[in-house]
């Protein structure tokens, strides 16, 4: 096979930042994705509705002329947030999901959740009322091993927020482990979004040779058996599992620092990434359903009208090693291997 049209995708986790940053990466994610899922972990966050209306006017503005990529947005759950005011977000149609990081767990999350019952209001509404919640899955006590924080955020968190709330629907964002692949697939009401990136590189790829901060992220990557879940349940077509890139752009030098950003920059060459993975594991009939489709259908949306064309070529396609924005370069994302196929314009 060397075509293939599948409907256009989205990108259901998706970081833009804002001011010159926003601008500059925005046309990557613009010219391949029909919509996104927008990030609200902005300084300050988007926690109000007006906050949200305001940021959806900023991204409109910068984007380039004639394209149609739609932002979903969302609100910043916070100890402080108002049930009332997100479920007048939800009415008005604006927003579609609510985020919520533990406190401490990731770029700009201090104003997240430490007290899990002074959110309980606000989750009992979104279940009332359908809006969904978006988890960041792990815990932040010091005395968990980084790379076990998935897991026992799963029992410590998810469990008991799921029983208080079984008609919740929860998107377990950027799922890193076997183990929370094995929990989504056994939990209703429930799916999980999976990056590009950590259906490539292992922890082997940040610290072997040395360290590579353009591999760092957060979640951070785990054990190839983790790896190799992923790529089971997302070229699987299980409508559970579908594409949250979690393309978040850091300016080169604080990646390349003394303490580093957290962040893999994925959206200029995403679905060229993702048509290899897929390729490899005979199931590109598969990327249809995990790029485009059960997204929409987790979040009671249509699916988009249009339509996209991967190629594949002889030799290798390049892609800017940088994006240049006002803000500063921004790395984009190497896989480590050559990439054949490619968006067709």
């Amino acid at each position: 096979m060397t075509t293939l049209t599948i409907t256009r995708p989205d990108d259901w986790h998706l970081h833009l930042r804002d001011g010159d940053m926003l601008t500059g990466i925005l046309p990557e994610t613009a010219r391949d994705f029909g919509r996104a899922i927008i990030m609200p972990n902005l300084v300050p966050p988007v926690v109000r509705t007006t906050d949200a209306i305001a940021y959806r006017d900023r991204i409109m503005t910068a984007l380039p002329d004639g394209s149609t990529f739609e932002p979903l947005m969302t609100l910043y759950l916070t100890e402080d947030t108002d049930p009332a005011d997100v479920a007048a977000a939800h009415a008005s149609g604006l927003i579609k999901a609510v985020k919520l990081y533990p406190a401490g767990a990731t770029t700009n999350s201090a104003s997240g959740v430490s007290d899990f019952d002074k959110v309980r209001p606000v989750l009992e509404k979104m279940a009332e009322i359908g809006l969904p919640l978006c988890f960041h899955g792990e815990v932040t006590d010091a005395d968990i091993d980084i790379f076990d924080r998935e897991a026992v955020f799963l029992d410590r968190v998810m469990d008991p927020i799921r029983r208080a709330n079984p008609d919740l629907k929860v998107t377990l964002e950027h799922v890193t482990t076997k183990d929370g692949v094995d929990y989504v697939n056994a939990a209703e009401n429930m799916g999980a979004t999976i990056t590009t990136h950590h259906l490539i590189i292992t922890r082997n790829d940040i610290l072997v040779g040395g360290i590579r901060p353009h591999y760092y992220c957060l979640p951070v990557a785990k054990r190839a058996l983790h790896r190799d879940a992923l790529v089971a349940a997302a070229t699987s077509g299980n409508a559970k599992f579908f594409l949250g890139t979690d393309s978040a752009p850091h300016i080169d030098p604080l990646k390349e620092s003394g303490c580093g950003c957290a962040g893999c920059f994925t959206a200029t060459n995403t679905m060229s990434c993702l048509a290899h993975v897929f390729e490899n594991e005979g199931k590109l009939e598969n990327l249809e359903r995990f790029a485009s489709l059960n997204g929409p259908a987790h979040y009671g949306l249509a699916s988009n009208a249009d339509k996209i064309t991967l190629r594949k070529s002889e030799t290798p396609v390049e892609f800017p090693a940088k994006i240049e924005t006002g803000a500063g370069p921004v790395t984009v994302f190497d896989p480590g291997f050559p990439l054949h196929w490619h968006v067709a314009e």
